[in-house]
C-alpha cells in the first residue's frame, strides 16, 4: 500500500458525461454558462463535449456550437470525447477549442455492442487509427474503458481482458488510459487488487480511476485507489451522469463529494470547492430538480466553533 498523495489532478466530465444522461436537452447557452463556471473554480481538465451522432446522443449535438463558443482559462485543458474517425474529423473543424481526446469502448463484448454497436475488435481498431490521425494534429490522447471492474450483463470481467485492451490502447498511442466502473460494480478490494495489476502491466502511462456512485461505493474506491498509487480521477459536478444502456445505472461520484474528502484527508486538488459548489448550485437550477451530491445538500465541512 503506497503512502496517499499530497496533491491529485482531477478531470470534470459532468458537461458531456453528465449532460448527455438527461432527459431533456439543455440549453446550448447554458451549457456554455456552466462549463465557464467550472472553468472558474481552478479545475485543469474539463470534459466539454462529444462528437457522437446527433440522432444517438441529441443531448449533445450543439458540440459544434458549444467548442466554438464557450471560453476557458489558458491553464484549462478543454477534452472531447470521440467514438470514432468521423467524430474526430467533426471536431478537428475547431481543433482550437479542445487540447485532448478521449476514445472509448467497453471492455464486454455485450457492453460494447450495446453501446456502440460494434465489437471490442472492431472498435479497438477504429481507435488505433483515430488516435493516430489526433496525434498527428497534436493532440493528447486517452484511452476509455467502460465496464472495467463488472459488467451488468456478463458479470465478472477477467482483468486480463481489461489490461490488453489497455496495452492496445497505449501502443496506439494513448498517453493515458482511464478505466471505468461504468455501472457502479466495483469494491474497494477490487479496486486496489485492479491497479496494482494495471501499474505492473503499464509502466509510465498516466492511469485515471473512473467511478459511479451507483451503489454508494463510489468514494470507496477513490480511496482504494489512491492507495494503490492512482493519482488522476473523472468525476462530475452535482453527481450528474450514469450510463444510457443499462437501466438503474446512475451517475458518477460527485465532484464535489471527491474534493471535500481530498481536501479534509490533506491532499491538494487546485480547486476551489466553494466556487465548485457554486457551479452544483446553478446546474440544480438549470435542471429544475435536486441532484445527488452531498455536499451540495449538507455544505462543506465547517470546522468553526459556534
Amino acid at each position: 500500500m503506497q503512502e496517499l498523495p499530497s496533491r491529485v489532478q482531477i478531470r470534470e466530465v459532468g458537461p458531456r458525461d453528465g449532460f448527455q444522461n438527461e432527459p431533456e436537452v439543455i440549453p446550448t447557452a447554458e451549457k456554455i454558462r456552466l462549463i465557464e463556471m467550472l472553468g472558474g473554480t481552478g479545475l485543469r481538465r474539463i470534459e466539454v463535449t462529444s462528437f457522437v451522432r446527433p440522432d444517438v446522443i441529441p443531448q449533445l449535438a450543439d458540440a459544434e456550437q458549444v467548442l466554438d463558443a464557450v471560453r476557458l482559462p489558458q491553464d484549462v485543458s478543454a477534452s472531447v470525447l470521440i467514438p470514432n474517425e468521423r467524430g474526430l474529423e467533426r471536431a478537428l473543424r475547431y481543433r482550437g477549442g479542445f487540447q485532448e481526446i478521449n476514445g472509448f469502448l467497453s471492455a464486454s463484448e455485450t457492453h460494447n455492442r450495446k453501446n456502440v454497436g460494434r465489437p471490442i475488435e472492431e472498435s479497438l481498431c477504429g481507435l488505433e487509427r483515430t488516435f493516430s490521425s489526433a496525434r498527428s494534429e497534436g493532440l493528447r490522447c486517452e484511452g476509455v474503458i467502460s465496464v472495467s471492474f463488472g459488467c451488468p450483463y456478463e458479470g465478472h470481467v477477467p482483468v486480463e481482458r481489461v489490461l490488453a485492451i489497455a496495452c492496445r490502447l497505449a501502443d496506439a498511442g494513448a498517453e493515458e488510459i482511464g478505466f471505468g466502473d461504468t455501472t457502479g460494480m466495483a469494491n474497494p478490494v477490487q479496486v486496489r487488487e485492479f491497479f496494482a495489476s494495471a501499474f505492473d502491466a503499464l509502466p509510465g502511462l498516466e492511469l485515471t480511476a473512473h467511478f459511479h456512485n451507483t451503489r454508494g461505493q463510489g468514494l470507496a474506491n477513490v480511496l482504494a485507489a489512491l492507495e494503490a498509487g492512482v493519482r488522476s480521477f473523472e468525476s462530475s459536478f452535482g453527481e450528474l451522469g450514469g450510463c444510457p444502456v443499462p437501466p438503474g445505472a446512475t451517475g458518477n461520484i460527485a465532484t464535489e463529494d471527491l474534493v471535500s474528502m481530498l481536501h479534509e484527508m490533506g491532499i491538494d486538488t487546485g480547486i476551489d470547492l466553494a466556487a465548485l459548489v457554486e457551479a452544483s448550485r446553478a446546474a440544480q437550477a438549470v435542471l429544475g430538480r435536486s441532484l445527488g451530491s452531498h455536499v451540495l445538500t449538507a455544505g462543506p465541512v465547517d470546522w468553526a466553533d459556534h
